[in-house]
Parts: C-alpha cells; structure tokens; sequence
C-alpha cells in the first residue's frame, strides 16, 4: 500500500480536473480575473492559499467538536484572518514590490468562497490528516488554474515569463517580433482571463462528458 490510500488520493487528484473549484464549483473567481495578468503573481497567489487553506482545514477539524455551531462561522474567520495575516507580513518582509502588486487580494483572502465553503463543508465533519489532504487538493486545484490563465496572459500580453522576455525585444525587432508580431493588450485586461478560464471549462467538459449533466 502506497503512503495514501486510494480515497485519500482522491482528495488531491479530483481537485485537480473534474471537481476544480474554480472551472467546476465556480468559487474563487475574483481573483482569477484579477492578478493573473502576471505569471508570478499568480503562483504566489496560489501558494499562499495553499497555505492557509491547508493549515486553516486542519485548525478547524481540531476545534471541530468544541466550536459552538452558532459562532462557527466567525471562528473560521479569525483562523483564516490569523493565517492571512501571517501570509501578508512575509511577503512585505521578502517580497515587497510583489505584495504591493497583490495589495488587496491578498487580504481578500479571508473571504475567498473556497477557503469558507471547505471549513464548511469537510473540515467540520472530518480528522486533520483528511482535512490537511482535501486543503492540499482544493489550493493546488485553485493553483493551477491561476498558473495556467497567468502563463498565457503574461505570455501573449507582454511577450514574458516571469518578467523575463522570451518571445525577443519589441524595441528591438528580435524574436518573434521581427516577423511582425505585437503583444495583444487585451490578454492584460481582466474580460481575457473570463475568456481563458472558458476555454478550459469548455475543455474539461469536452474531455468529460459526465460534466455536462451537472
């Protein structure tokens, strides 16, 4: 037997595709549209709810039997403030051109539907481990689909990864460029990554046709 079991696994793997909160459950959709405009943004944005979802399950399914259920709610709040908080200090202590760049998302966190709608609907009713594990599948779900829309924005919008150039300099002429392509500035406005977020809705739906009846 492997280190997970085949129900624990799928705790990470369905997150991934065909229960993706963001493409399937349509939770976390803000911050999609708006700091996936670069791909480096995009991944802190990930890894920092990956952190405090995953933390945050866990914190909860420990308190779960001594949380009145009338309070419940802002309980989950100051767990997952406190969390955010923490995520905010370290990012203006190494990163803090890229904290400003993030600024309110950031502290939108506490709210994100994702980070809620999981305290609610399995922390509460489940051990840590499991807990620990649904919080690992559901950010790194939520991950991948930031990384992916902010791959194409940065790439097609700006002609770089990561703030580096690779499709050559538009000063320049170099690259791509000399043949005559120009960055589209569309790919930086928030409307293009509702549109690539539908292109893969539109994608895993195709792949799966059991998504279509639901």
């Amino acid at each position: 037997m492997g280190l997970l079991s085949k129900k624990d696994a799928k705790l990470i793997t369905d997150p991934l595709a065909d229960n993706n909160p963001i493409t399937i459950q349509v939770l976390g959709i803000c911050s999609a549209l708006a700091i996936t405009a670069e791909l480096k943004a995009s991944l802190v944005m990930g890894i920092a709810v990956l952190f405090v979802l995953s933390i945050g399950n866990v914190v909860i399914s420990l308190m779960r039997n001594i949380i009145p259920s009338k309070i419940r709610i802002i309980v989950q709040l100051i767990v997952v403030a406190a969390l955010v908080i923490i995520v905010d200090q370290v990012l203006k202590a190494f990163a803090f051109e890229l904290s400003k760049t993030l600024s309110v998302f950031i502290g939108l966190i506490i709210t994100n539907c994702i980070i809620m709608g999981r305290f609610e609907a399995f922390a509460l009713a489940n051990k840590p481990w499991r807990s620990f594990l649904d919080g690992i599948g559901n950010a790194l779900g939520y991950a991948l689909i930031l990384v992916i829309v902010g791959f194409f924005r940065e790439l097609l919008g700006s002609g770089t990864l990561f703030g580096f150039p690779v499709l050559g300099d538009p000063i320049e002429k170099t690259g791509v460029y000399a043949i005559g392509y120009e960055n589209n500035g569309f790919m930086l406005m928030p409307p293009m990554a509702l549109i690539i977020v539908g292109l893969i809705i539109w994608v895993q739906r195709s792949r799966n046709k059991t998504l279509i009846e639901d």
